[in-house]
């Protein structure tokens, strides 16, 4: 038998874990939390998109005066940064939306969408900030105004920085990797801005190619980023979790009283949620209605324990006494294997 019921019984009593973790059984406090969540995703991208903006406003102003090719790579990178918020948005924005009979795990996959084209927007943005450094290394270019260089390498470092520590903190409130990211790629950026304070100091000790050159080290910088965004868009697309999360809900199903074992676990990200799958077995002795009690009270446990879990799915196969197989009849149109850790 298999239980997927949606976690809304009404038993009295609710519990939280985090701000945007309620735990409630009515279907209602669910819908008003799910809303909850995309509002503060938008609020948060909202404030730092206004952040970004006015931190890379100040440094381009100074650009003109100075005429500084690492301050310009690192704020075209700040624009860019700034303009991610858009499809990430649009990706909150389409969460919200119910499931379908067409799209019937909702439209939460639409964040991983969006961190396609985030990755896309920072790869292009390396690419101009290598161009415009490698012109300056050909056509060499005096560098105004070094104290204002220094000064503006300075703001976008603390913009950034605190761009960066406000989408992490609502990134993890509200279970948003996308979010987590997008901070950590701010954090980035920051160190980056240090960069073009060493590179004027550069200049200002009477090495003029300074400025250039750490316009390339901040390319290299903004591609270690591509690289690294890259690599966890591609585990989300591809359902990766981490084995941790498997063995602790492996753990859980394996302390409910009537589970005598559990034969496998499957468990993906879907938007800021997790959906789980779980074969178990129990006695084969038990009543459907018996049976059925024991993958509920699994559900339950796994609803309180595993944060962000939206909803787990389990099918419970009887132990037979005789030994015989309780998938005899479909065990030809399915291989068994053990999934390893990779």
């Amino acid at each position: 038998m298999t239980d997927d019921h949606g976690h809304h019984h009404e038993h009295g009593h609710h519990h939280a874990r985090g701000r945007f973790r309620p735990h409630s059984h009515d279907a209602a406090d669910a819908v008003d939390a799910a809303l909850e969540v995309s509002r503060e995703g938008m609020r948060a991208l909202t404030v730092s998109l206004a952040a970004l903006a006015l931190t890379a406003g100040i440094q381009l102003v100074i650009i003109f005066a100075s005429g500084s090719v690492a301050l310009l790579s690192d704020t075209i990178h700040n624009f860019a940064d700034a303009l991610t918020a858009v499809p990430l948005g649009l990706a909150f924005w389409l969460g919200r939306r119910p499931a379908t009979t067409r799209y019937t795990y909702g439209y939460g996959r639409s964040e991983d969408l969006a961190g396609v084209c985030i990755v896309a927007t920072i790869a292009v943005s390396s690419a101009v900030a290598a161009f415009e450094a490698v012109n300056r290394l050909i056509h060499p270019q005096h560098v105004h105004q070094v104290a204002w260089v220094i000064v503006a390498g300075i703001v976008g470092f603390a913009g950034n920085e605190l761009v960066a520590v406000y989408r992490i903190r609502i990134g993890r409130q509200i279970g948003s990797a996308a979010l987590v990211a997008d901070g950590l790629h701010a954090r980035t950026d920051g160190f980056t801005s240090l960069a073009v304070v060493v590179g004027a100091v550069g200049v200002a000790l009477g090495w003029q190619v300074a400025d250039p050159i750490v316009g390339l080290v901040i390319t290299v910088a903004i591609l270690v980023v591509v690289r690294n965004a890259a690599r966890d868009i591609y585990r989300r697309l591809m359902d990766a979790v981490d084995p941790a999360l498997v063995e602790q809900v492996t753990a859980i199903l394996d302390g409910v009283d009537g589970i005598d074992a559990v034969e496998a676990v499957r468990i993906r990200w879907v938007g800021h949620e997790l959906h789980a799958e779980a074969e178990v077995t129990s006695d084969g002795k038990l009543t459907l209605a018996e049976a059925h009690d024991v993958a509920e009270h699994a559900h339950h446990h796994l609803l309180h324990e595993i944060p962000r879990l939206a909803q787990a799915t389990i099918h419970s196969s009887p132990v037979a006494s005789d030994g015989s197989d309780p998938h005899s009849l479909t065990a030809h149109h399915f291989a068994r294997p053990h999934p390893n850790t990779t």
